[in-house]
């Protein structure tokens, strides 16, 4: 900067899962490579050790959430009423809510906010005159009108949500996305992904696996969907890799978590991974070349994109709840290895989102 301070980004992370924190680290990463010396402040509640596998190393952590997406009964469905009673709570006092965000914000004094995908920290930082981006494949303000357009009190909420998203300078909608139609300022990126190393060879050595045994990894995107996988049918030459929460003794069973693989790096070396549709398992799935099964959420109204990109870009097919509760998944994987490997997409988006952050962190340098 022009005063001599290295440029400072704050970074507003979701913690509605993973897979925000999929979309941000590899665009933190592109920016951290152009800007050496760029200061990072990051909010997110995810656990700090998971952030840290990820974002560049030298970020500082602000414990907290300033959003909360969805309340989930699990992996696949939302909990609508405790979902609904949020967003009530979270904007009965909303004009105060915005102003002490905008009183944190000035406080800290970044360059630019970057959210992911909070609308509060938006409404905050326009409030303080600080430049703030959105990124991500959805919005809250899309799925609140999915889920709650409806009701009496919703409206003044979504009008709110909406006045948020479009005080920013920029929404960057990453590939595959929403249409996002009633945003300002929508700008579409190709996909984000971190791209794993080549640790196959390593990961079947260290699991004992045969020459001919395959690896499937069970990773729901950080919510909690425990499978019946002790009672399944033996798939013969099939070995399992899944949450370490599960604690599971199974034969042919081993938890992924303490192997000290990154997830990039998993699916990169699984046969195939099993999921419910999210961007981040999505994402790096096609971009790293996994066969991927997954079971729909329960009107999840982002699915249906994703889905979409997936069939175009990579290799996937569809189970059924019933077929997890019961493991009869042969025939599915027998068909999801004989589909035919497209070509990798490129995961271009995140140095085109970093190239798109940078005027606001270089402004006046």
């Amino acid at each position: 900067m022009a005063d001599g301070r290295p440029p400072h980004l704050f970074v507003d992370i979701t913690a509605h899962g993973f897979g925000h924190l999929a979309q941000v680290a590899p665009v933190l990463h592109a920016l951290r490579a152009r800007l050496p010396e760029l200061r990072l402040s990051v909010r997110c509640a995810l656990p700090e050790a998971k952030l840290r596998e990820r974002l560049p190393a030298g970020f500082d952590h602000l414990p907290g959430r300033s959003d909360f997406g969805y309340a989930m009964r699990d992996a696949v469905s939302i909990d609508r009423a405790a979902s609904a009673a949020a967003y009530r709570a979270q904007h009965a006092q909303w004009d105060a809510r915005v102003e002490e965000e905008a009183r944190r914000l000035a406080t800290l004094a970044p360059d630019l906010v970057l959210t992911d995908v909070a609308y509060l920290p938006l409404a905050g930082a326009a409030r303080a005159g600080i430049p703030a981006v959105a990124l991500s494949s959805l919005n809250w303000a899309d799925l609140f009108a999915h889920y709650f357009a409806g009701e009496d009190w919703a409206a003044t909420i979504h009008r709110q949500i909406l006045a948020a998203y479009d005080a920013a300078e920029r929404f960057l909608r990453l590939t595959p996305g929403m249409p996002m139609r009633d945003l300002a300022r929508v700008r579409p990126l190709g996909p984000v992904a971190a791209l794993g190393a080549d640790c196959r060879a390593a990961l079947r050595a260290r699991l004992g696996c045969a020459e001919d045994e395959r690896l499937l990894l069970i990773a729901f995107g950080g919510f909690a969907k425990r499978l019946p996988i002790e009672a399944w049918p033996a798939l013969p030459g099939v070995r399992w890799l899944v949450p370490q929460a599960w604690q599971c003794e199974r034969p042919g069973v081993a938890a992924f978590e303490p192997l000290g693989y990154a997830f990039p790096d998993l699916l990169r070396a699984v046969d195939a991974v099993l999921t419910k549709p999210g961007y981040g398992t999505f994402a790096e799935a096609a971009c790293n070349g996994a066969p991927l099964l997954y079971v729909r959420r329960h009107d999840w109204p982002e699915q249906d994109c994703l889905i979409d990109w997936l069939a175009a870009n990579g290799r996937c097919a569809e189970v059924s709840e019933a077929q997890l509760e019961t493991g009869d998944l042969g025939p599915a994987l027998a068909g999801l290895w004989r589909q035919p490997a497209p070509m990798r997409p490129l995961p271009v988006g995140a140095e085109q989102a970093a190239a798109a952050l940078l005027p606001w962190l270089t402004a006046g340098s």
